[in-house]
């Protein structure tokens, strides 16, 4: 498994332009797998875990329905977080080139895989 989803990392990574890093963990922060250069793995796995829970707190309370991704603009990239399935989340972390539209295309059909990969276990 770890292997099919750090494929998925690597081609998400290399499709689009300003994608520095990217992890997938499950919603309580364990860290399933990783394509980071400077980041700590696991701390990004729990801090995206957080944020994606509080995205998904703030969406219920105003009732806008299902969560699909939270998205953190910093003054030197993005951090974007998207839910996979009920379980399981993707971080990306981008530089300032992120193409973050791009980005929202191309992790559809990635979290869709990723969601599969993931039911297996």
């Amino acid at each position: 498994m770890r292997e099919a989803v750090l494929a998925e990392l690597q081609a998400l990574r290399g499709q689009v332009v300003g994608v520095t890093d990217a992890a997938v963990a499950s919603v309580d922060g364990m860290l399933v797998a990783s394509d980071t250069d400077e980041v700590r793995p696991d701390v990004l796995a729990a801090l995206a875990a957080a944020s994606l829970g509080l995205g998904r707190s703030a969406g219920n309370e105003v009732g806008m329905g299902e969560l699909r991704e939270v998205v953190t603009r910093c003054q030197s990239g993005h951090i974007v977080v998207y839910a996979v399935q009920r379980t399981g989340l993707l971080v990306v972390l981008g530089d300032e080139g992120l193409d973050i539209a791009d980005l929202h295309l191309r992790s559809r059909a990635t979290v869709d895989r990723l969601g599969a990969i993931l039911a297996q276990n």
